[in-house]
């Protein structure tokens, strides 16, 4: 079996195609688990599997590094929309459409290497919820959603990233989360700018980018009123993204999330 490993601003990734059943009968968090440990495989925070989709150009199963399945993944489905354009599979490059389990992903080629993704609106908003004795912002993209946490911090906290890391454990197994949560870091460092760091449920670490983290700080700061307007800026360490959204009242919809792709590296695998 073929492989592409790509990255979103970091974020990394193994794609793989099972549109013709050629992974029938796999356990596949298995096959996450091996492939993306660096010790047995390519290594990568994640695999996307491609399957066929009649209401889509093609469906996307995600599985973490720890083999656990995610809802979807917003750098994932953007590395995707590469992927399908460049591989044929797309009728139009400015209509890709993603068929994953919180629900359909479309997206576009901007140029070159940018692509761009509409993030699945929030099913479930929460602008203070306690939890470790942390005032977050709880958002669920998608239905089922992907669970995010929100918390606000000073440019210092990014100094002590160890500290930073046992906040986001923390945090991310509290029982304020039933089902866990991605907990996202956001320093405000301009009127529209942030810089942010996402501890990633399935990874269990910091990743160098997070896309439906980014769209759920910027989702979370907008509604609180901490930045103007609809368009955030955002700093990971592995590159800068943007979001584009809509605010609808208590909630927002419509959030476009647009940033970098790469192509890694091609292989084989054996199942």
């Amino acid at each position: 079996m073929r492989y592409t490993k790509m990255h979103g601003a970091g974020n990394s990734f193994l794609l793989t195609e099972n549109l013709r059943g050629q992974l029938q009968g796999e356990d596949l968090s298995a096959l996450a688990l091996r492939l993306c440990d660096p010790k047995s495989g390519p290594g990568a925070d994640g695999l996307i599997v491609l399957v066929p989709a009649a209401e889509a150009d093609f469906g996307m199963l995600f599985y973490n590094s720890d083999g656990s399945p995610g809802e979807m993944c917003g750098n994932g489905a953007r590395c995707l929309a590469r992927y399908g354009v460049e591989h044929g599979l797309v009728k139009n490059a400015r209509d890709i459409r993603i068929l994953a389990p919180a629900g359909l992903v479309t997206g576009q080629r901007v140029s070159g290497e940018l692509y761009r993704v509409r993030l699945n609106d929030p099913s479930a908003v929460d602008l203070h919820r306690e939890a470790e004795g942390e005032d977050c912002a709880y958002l669920e993209l998608g239905d089922p959603g992907i669970p995010h946490a929100v918390v606000e911090v000073g440019a210092e906290a990014f100094a002590d990233p160890d500290a930073l890391r046992e906040r986001g454990r923390a945090l991310r197994h509290s029982p304020a989360f039933p089902r866990g949560a991605n907990v996202t870091f956001a320093c405000l460092t301009g009127e529209n700018r942030i810089r942010a760091l996402t501890f990633e449920r399935g990874v269990e670490d910091f990743t160098l980018a997070c896309g439906t983290g980014c769209g759920a700080a910027a989702s979370a700061l907008i509604l609180r009123g901490r930045i103007p307007g609809d368009t955030v800026e955002i700093d990971m360490p592995g590159g800068h993204l943007s979001v584009r959204l809509t605010r609808a009242g208590d909630t927002v919809r419509d959030i476009h999330l647009t940033g970098p792709t790469a192509v890694v590296e091609t292989g084989e695998f054996t199942v």
